[in-house]
């Protein structure tokens, strides 16, 4: 699903981000990237969506080459990665229902299908008691659920997710993690990017660590293992 082969990131004049990483996440896994600040988390998650490009080695996604993708394709790779940030970006005017709707707008989806889809996807977040509040009438939590749906409205085989729960208290965390494990068990591919021990010894799935750029550690069913 996701194959990298000696990737290296370089910001001038001589800032190493990543070095030679290389890692394959298969279909269906639950994987999370954890790492102390500054490793290259970030910057390995951005390259996945082409926000950044690797300065030497090459990344696929699905048998498709990314490394250097034109302009043109960047938005149709994003519709098959679904990408929920730290940050909600969700619009202050726009109730749930249509801050996921306009998702589909912009991609010039039809009414009908707007209709058909916004529910199914606020249903799996467990929102659809919600959808015509306004964000400042959700949780964190709640929030951080409609940006998650907002990333499934094109149902993409891979949801990518950095430091979503890094302004949540440990309740709404649990939330937006118990909805991740959901959509991983309707078959999704999901990579967390993350820094919360509690979340990742729980979780008791894959854990890659990243330390100054390189892979240190890959476990199948890790535990946070970096120091305090």
């Amino acid at each position: 699903m996701i194959i990298l082969k000696h990737v290296s990131k370089v910001y001038p004049p001589d800032s190493h981000a990543l070095r030679d990483v290389s890692l394959e996440i298969g279909a269906g896994e639950f994987v999370c990237i954890v790492g102390p600040s500054g490793a290259g988390k970030t910057t390995l998650a951005r390259m996945l969506i082409a926000e950044e490009r690797p300065t030497r080695g090459s990344i696929e996604i699905g048998g498709w080459n990314i490394t250097r993708v034109k302009q043109r394709e960047v938005p149709y790779l994003r519709r098959q990665i679904g990408v929920v940030f730290q940050d909600f970006k969700l619009l202050r005017n726009k109730t749930a229902f249509e801050n996921v709707a306009f998702a589909l707008e912009v991609a010039g989806e039809t009414r009908k299908r707007i209709r058909e889809t916004v529910p199914h996807v606020l249903k799996i977040v467990g929102l659809d008691q919600k959808a015509h509040r306004f964000p400042h009438q959700l949780s964190g939590g709640e929030q951080q659920r409609v940006v998650i749906a907002r990333a499934l409205v094109h149902r993409p085989k891979i949801l990518l997710a950095d430091e979503p729960t890094g302004n949540l208290d440990t309740l709404n965390t649990n939330d937006v993690i118990d909805v991740l494990k959901k959509i991983n068990a309707f078959g999704s591919t999901v990579v967390l990017v993350t820094h919360n021990r509690d979340t990742i010894n729980a979780l008791n799935s894959r854990v890659i660590t990243i330390a100054d750029g390189r892979v240190v550690s890959d476990q199948k069913h890790g535990k946070y293992m970096l120091p305090e």
